[in-house]
């Protein structure tokens, strides 16, 4: 019993981080792009959140979730250094980063 409730806990957070990425990726793609508002294209910010969204795809998709999770990081890693030379710290990055972390660990054989 412990071991399937540890298996559809960790299902849950598995496809909770892969969405809540692709969700705050697309969001950030769509408002870098200019669409939303008069704020203008914002080429860097559209290139890195539509990388980190197809990333959050390929990261949710069982068979790709390795090759996913590597591309997630290396966006969180590029936005981390940004947002620390912008001077703010970067506290949702880093827990996104972690998790991927442990769901690249324990891999999708889990749920």
């Amino acid at each position: 019993m412990r071991g399937k409730n540890l298996g559809r806990a960790f299902l849950a957070f598995y496809l909770t981080l892969g969405v809540v990425v692709f969700l705050q990726s697309a969001r950030a793609a769509l408002a870098a792009s200019g669409l939303k508002s008069s704020a203008g294209l914002h080429w860097h910010v559209l290139a890195l959140a539509g990388t980190e969204a197809l990333g959050a795809l390929l990261f949710l998709w069982r068979p790709a979730m390795r090759a996913g999770g590597v591309v997630l990081l290396s966006t969180f890693a590029i936005a981390i250094v940004a947002h620390a030379f912008r001077g703010e710290f970067p506290g949702a990055l880093l827990v996104y980063a972690a998790g991927t972390v442990f769901v690249m660990a324990h891999g999708p054989a889990q749920g």
